[in-house]
Order: structure tokens, then C-alpha cells, then sequence
């Protein structure tokens, strides 16, 4: 990979520390020139956005008929998930929530699920993973040194909601994603959880178990479940004027529901990987992407992002007894996971993968199963 000038975009806060950025003569980047463009479709659009929403609501509906469920639900106690549980509930979808249990979780992510299953009525399923395969698993992901150290959990959680849904029927899997604050995120900082030969590569090279229990989710059992089992996502968030702030407080007011402290803090693990260890060892931080976003749909100004940037995105005393924990947990020394935060970096594009195969495929797919205007196939 070689080494750019450093460069910070113009109109966002996006730069030079996403190896594959560009930016045109103005000095704007590709990531929010492109958001601007093509994925801001994606974002609310008043009235069209509410039928479309009443009418997913009712698709649901019929689709539950004669079964237990009408949607599931995949429920982490983060603001995201938790409202999107809440927005069902209060849409009266008869909602199972599943909750994939990495062995992460922080102690308000376990009471915000057990009080929003409570306080909402909804009923409530964990997918337990198998810790020492899980273990082992992530650190191979750490020992190969590249950004996607949570590939291993975006696996398993997609895996889980969709097992889960097809245990009860269910047709319709619902996402806390959506594009008002996760609009831009570069390739180079989270690559493709589904490239199942990047992932296979890395867990046979740096892993030291077979994977016997761990439910693996690449493009094939997507297909499966989409073309086969007729399953979709739903990014539910896209049909409403979303914002973190004001769903933060309606579940603090109605839910009980707690804050953690930070983005992706619900998981005390990606909350260390995205505050620390990318930043640490790629030069990543994290809040650059949802600033950019929030400055494309006017959530908030470049120099408030700025200003936020100019402090480090972690903390030394917290982030010590993060790594101290971590290490325990994960059974190797405190300087053996120093040395593994130290060693060089490398990213998807050092490994073997299936990049061109896969855009391909995905590009014939939406080709032929057009999806609509807020990104549901």
C-alpha cells in the first residue's frame, strides 16, 4: 500500500488514514461525494418515506399470518437495535428479539435487552456462540493484523437473526442499520464480512481450532436464505426522520434504557477495537465516518466535527484496563496483545479474497432483483 500525503477532505472530516480516499479538484472526497449522490436517496423522504413504511408494516403483518411472529429482531441494547424494537413494537409487529451472545457484552447492554423484552412485551431469544471457537477466532482475526478484528461478530450476528427467523418461518429480519448515521464507511476500514475466502485464509493461518459450531454467513447462505427461504432485510430506520439523539432520550424516558458510554460500547470489545485499537495501529478513528455523515445530512457542522476530533477517541486509564481485561478474557498475556496491537499493519487487500468475484455477483444480483429506494432487496 503506498504511503499518501496526508490530506483531509473539504467538506467532510474524512481522510488520508482511509488508504483507498480520493479527492476531486475542490478537495471533496469520493466517500461523501458518493454519499451525497447515490446513498442520500436512502435517507427519509417525508410522505413518500411514511407509506413506504406503512406499507412494509402491513407486508409484514400478512407475512406473519398464522405464525407466532411477524419479524425478528436483532437486539444488542445499543440505541439503534433498541429503537428499532421499540418502532415495531409500537407499529403493533408481533417481534422476537434475538440477542447473539459473543460472551462481550457490557453491563447496560444486558439490562437495556432484558428491559426493553420486558417493558415492550416482546419476546426474547439468545444465540449463544461457543467461546473457545469464538476466542480463538478473533484472535486469529487480531494475529493477522488487518482492521476487521469484529469480522467475526458481524458473522455470527447475521447468522444468528437469519437461524433464528427460519426456525419460527419468519420473512422478514430487521436492521438497527441505517444510512442517517452509518451512511459512510470506508471498504479499506471494514472489509466485506461475507468474502468467506478472506475469512477462511485468516482463521486456517492465525487460528488453531476447527470451527465445528460457529455459524459461518458468506454469500451462499445469504442466497439461501434470500432466494430459497424468501428472507429480508429490513433497513427500518431509512422510512423515519431517524436521530441518535432524541431515540437516546424517548429510551431513557420510556425503557429504562441506559447509555454505555460510547459508540458500540454496548460490546465492551468493539468498543476497545474502534476507540483504541484502530487508532492505535491503523490510524483510525472511528467518529470520522459518522461525523461525515452527520455533516452530509446536516446533523451537524465541519468545524463542530473538527473540534470534536481534536480529542483522542479513547482514554489511557480506561483503555489500560480494557486491554488488561481483554487479554484475560481471551487467555494470552497482557504483552502478548501488546505485541499484537504492535505488529505492522496490514489490511484486506494483503490477504487472498474474493473482491472481483463478489462485486460481480453482487452487481448481477441487483441487476436482477431490483431492491428498493431505501436499500431492502
Amino acid at each position: 500500500m503506498s504511503i499518501k500525503t496526508y490530506q483531509i477532505c473539504t467538506r467532510c472530516v474524512m481522510d488520508t488514514s482511509d488508504p483507498g480516499i480520493s479527492f476531486n479538484e475542490a478537495g471533496e472526497c469520493n466517500l461523501c461525494s458518493e454519499f451525497l449522490s447515490k446513498r442520500a436517496k436512502h435517507n427519509y423522504h417525508g410522505a413518500e418515506s411514511d407509506l413506504q413504511f406503512r406499507n412494509l408494516i402491513e407486508e409484514m403483518k400478512m407475512a406473519g399470518k398464522g405464525k407466532d411472529y411477524d419479524c425478528v429482531v436483532g437486539l444488542s441494547g445499543g440505541v439503534d437495535s433498541s429503537y428499532v424494537a421499540y418502532i415495531c413494537k409500537k407499529n403493533g409487529l408481533r417481534v422476537l428479539s434475538v440477542h447473539m451472545d459473543n460472551g462481550w457484552n457490557s453491563e447496560e447492554a444486558v439490562l437495556n435487552i432484558r428491559n426493553i423484552a420486558k417493558k415492550l412485551e416482546i419476546d426474547y431469544e439468545s444465540y449463544v456462540l461457543d467461546w473457545e471457537e469464538f476466542k480463538d477466532l478473533q484472535l486469529a482475526f487480531l494475529k493477522a493484523s488487518v482492521p476487521e478484528a469484529e469480522t467475526p461478530t458481524d458473522i455470527a450476528l447475521l447468522a444468528a437473526v437469519h437461524i433464528v427467523a427460519n426456525k419460527y418461518g419468519i420473512k422478514h429480519v430487521i436492521s438497527g442499520g441505517n444510512f442517517a448515521t452509518e451512511g459512510i464507511l470506508p471498504k479499506f476500514w471494514h472489509y466485506n464480512a461475507k468474502d468467506t475466502r478472506y475469512f477462511n485464509f485468516i482463521q486456517k493461518k492465525f487460528g488453531t481450532r476447527q470451527l465445528k459450531k460457529f455459524p459461518l454467513f458468506g454469500f451462499q447462505q445469504e442466497m439461501y436464505f434470500k432466494l430459497v427461504k424468501k428472507m429480508k432485510i429490513i433497513y427500518l430506520l431509512n422510512y423515519l426522520p431517524y436521530s441518535k439523539n432524541e431515540a437516546m432520550e424517548l429510551l431513557t424516558k420510556e425503557l429504562d434504557w441506559r447509555y454505555y458510554g460510547g459508540k458500540h460500547y454496548e460490546s465492551i470489545y468493539t468498543g476497545f477495537i474502534q476507540s483504541y485499537y484502530l487508532y492505535k495501529k491503523f490510524g483510525i478513528d472511528y467518529r470520522r465516518a459518522t461525523l461525515a455523515t452527520q455533516i452530509c445530512t446536516g446533523e451537524t457542522t465541519r468545524q463542530d466535527a473538527l473540534n470534536q476530533l481534536e480529542t483522542l477517541p479513547y482514554q489511557d486509564e480506561k483503555s489500560q484496563k480494557e486491554k488488561e481485561y481483554i487479554a484475560k478474557k481471551l487467555s494470552i498475556r497482557l504483552s502478548d496483545f501488546e505485541d499484537i496491537i504492535n505488529l505492522p499493519a496490514k489490511w484486506y487487500t494483503d490477504y487472498p479474497n474474493d473482491e472481483k468475484r463478489l462485486n460481480f455477483i453482487y452487481d448481477s444480483y441487483r441487476k436482477l432483483f431490483k431492491k428498493d429506494k431505501l436499500g431492502n432487496f
